[in-house]
């Protein structure tokens, strides 16, 4: 019999995922959790939350955090809250459609402006680029319309105070749209390739970007998840491990 709570970051976190077929978060959702630390009692927002595995990891190893996660599936939300009392890590849940327009956003209780860090995990596919799911909820976090990464990076940056960080995990493949829509909105972006296996092409790109920043990009060394034997590599291991 399977488990009635998943793990994450060595234990330290328990989770209850949607049932096996829904999207269940994994391993892109502990690298976001990793890519920025926020400052001493910043205020952090898990835009696209799902069952919340992204916020409350990243809160679980930034103690003190303010946490507030976005989810506009109802019973996604609740899983979130579920997940937050289980964990005893204080959250606010709003549901709130990211791509709504932004007096809806503010109506459900998103003020703009108002966070240090932004961490989202976008749908991955656009319309007409991928067979959805007949699960309509599963079809919502997979992919969006025409426009909707604009749209997508156009709420998260009004979410962020000037000079707040976005981290991103996208598919390597999207990382020129990625960058196209995060244009005169962000600097200081850096991207980093996640690898499966050293040498191999990079299936993933973890982004962080700075609100308003002038500053230049940088493309930083990859990152490989799995050695030749198939386990982990050690920065793979220590990523998915709890503490430092």
């Amino acid at each position: 019999m399977s488990p009635e709570y998943d793990t994450v970051l060595g234990g330290l976190v328990r989770l209850k995922q949607p049932p096996k077929g829904a999207h269940r978060a994994g391993t892109d959702a502990i690298l976001l959790a990793r890519l920025i630390i926020p400052p001493p009692g910043g205020r952090l927002c898990d835009v696209g939350s799902g069952p919340g595995v992204v916020g409350l990891a990243a809160a679980r190893l930034n103690e003190g955090v303010a946490l507030t996660m976005v989810e506009r599936d109802r019973a996604l939300a609740d899983l979130a809250r579920e997940n937050a009392a289980l964990n005893r890590i204080a959250a606010r849940v709003v549901e709130a459609d990211v791509l709504a327009p932004a007096a809806e956003r503010r109506a459900a209780g998103l003020e703009p402006d108002a966070f240090d860090v932004v961490l989202t995990n976008p749908p991955f596919f656009e319309e007409g680029r991928y067979r959805p799911s007949p699960d309509p909820n599963r079809a919502a976090s997979h992919g969006f319309g025409p426009e909707g990464l604009e749209r997508w990076m156009r709420t998260c940056a009004g979410l962020l105070r000037p000079g707040g960080r976005l981290g991103m995990i996208h598919r390597a493949d999207a990382l020129p749209g990625c960058l196209r829509v995060m244009e005169r909105r962000f600097g200081a972006v850096a991207v980093r390739p996640v690898l499966a296996r050293a040498g191999d092409p990079a299936i993933r790109v973890l982004i962080s970007a700075t609100k308003a920043s002038r500053a230049p990009f940088s493309l930083l060394p990859p990152l490989v998840l799995h050695g030749p034997d198939g386990q982990f590599t050690p920065e793979a291991k220590a990523l998915h491990g709890g503490v430092d």
